[in-house]
């Protein structure tokens, strides 16, 4: 299971202290061009040591195109790249060969596999998710000409929330921070929570919330393929996330039917939109063409600077101190990469649509 989508798809590959990472994108339109800055400043978004605040590992994680590409544009045949791996300090993990770090998937995959890659995780490193954001690149480089637009910011870092609603917020000033939030007083005590978690050896959660602006309505499948669907399994396929909602989500369950439902209304220009968003963009997991809004839950990282206790793989109880260079919290370098998974899901439903043309 390395590769996602149906029409446009990735296939990943590389451990985080291997040779590097890489993929393969096939099913990309031919005639779309495609701009190595912008793939650059993407995987600059989400790269090691961007800021006190992420791991500092340090890597310029410069993708080589390998394929696919000529005179400027994609042909339309596989478009194959790499990151190669430039710092990685393997001896940082030693200890852990035989021991089991707690809520991490050493345990899992050791069940699976029978063997694992102890360093730095192996293939379960979060270093895995620059290939989705090399071809959720590649696919917001598609959708340029659909007018469709994605963005995420950081909503939440343990108990600090915005306070703000999507209406209020002016998205350009995420990237003026290092914690990704379109509020710099909400970010200033983001960034607090995170260098005391940090400071302990400890890890702290949050939430990314993302927004698709131009959605055309008619994207999404039934019965098994709806849009959010789609959606939430691209988003519950990252390290660390543990929740997805959308619209109203969880928060909808305390409200009457007749506060929540959308009202259909002509839109002034002959034709039809809804008083309303509380459905978030999706009806009958099909886009009705407002704005798309989700939110992603991400854990506090597994791996602490702290003593913890566990057990070796013969079952042994023993205490781990972990060594290494690891986010204090990963929500900030998370935010390219929900926009990268939602990027693929959406070119891909209109290549499965084919009523746009990209």
């Amino acid at each position: 299971m390395n590769t996602f989508g149906e029409v446009f798809r990735l296939t990943t590959f590389g451990e985080s202290h291997g040779l590097g990472v890489g993929g393969v994108v096939d099913g990309m339109p031919a005639g779309v061009a495609i701009d190595p800055a912008f793939i650059q400043q993407e995987l600059s978004r989400r790269r090691p040591g961007q800021s006190p605040l992420t791991t500092q590992r340090s890597e310029l994680d410069e993708v080589e195109l390998l394929s696919g590409v000529f005179e400027g544009q994609s042909t339309g045949q596989p478009i194959g790249f790499l990151v190669r791996n430039t710092d990685h300090r393997s001896q940082d993990y030693e200890e852990l060969r035989h021991v089991f770090r707690p809520s991490h998937a050493d345990y899992t995959y050791q069940m699976k596999y029978g063997l694992r890659d102890h360093r730095g995780g192996g293939r379960s490193s979060a270093r895995e998710t620059l290939s989705r954001v090399v071809g959720g690149a590649l696919a917001k480089l598609a959708l340029r000409g659909t007018g469709i637009s994605i963005d995420a910011y950081t909503e939440q870092v343990g108990d600090v929330r915005l306070g703000l609603g999507l209406e209020s917020l002016d998205l350009s000033l995420r990237e003026g921070n290092d914690v990704r939030c379109p509020d710099p007083s909400a970010a200033a005590l983001m960034a607090e929570r995170i260098r005391e978690a940090k400071a302990r050896g400890d890890t702290v959660g949050g939430v990314v919330a993302a927004v698709v602006r131009h959605c055309p309505a008619g994207l999404g499948d039934p019965v098994f393929g709806k849009l959010q669907a789609r959606l939430a399994g691209a988003m519950m396929s990252i390290n660390a996330a543990k929740g997805f909602e959308y619209g109203l989500g969880f928060a909808g369950v305390s409200g009457s039917g007749s506060q929540q439902n959308d009202a259909f209304i002509p839109d002034g220009r002959g034709g039809i939109t809804t008083l309303t968003n509380r459905s978030g963009g999706i009806q009958g997991g099909i886009s009705n063409g407002q704005d798309i809004y989700f939110r992603v839950a991400f854990k506090p990282v597994a791996t602490l600077l702290m003593e913890q206790e566990t057990v070796d793989d013969e079952g042994n109880p023993t205490v781990l101190k972990a060594r290494g260079r690891h986010d204090p919290c990963v929500v900030p370098r998370a935010v390219p990469v929900v926009e990268a998974m939602a990027a693929m899901v959406l070119l891909d439903c209109l290549l499965l649509n084919k009523t746009v043309r990209v």
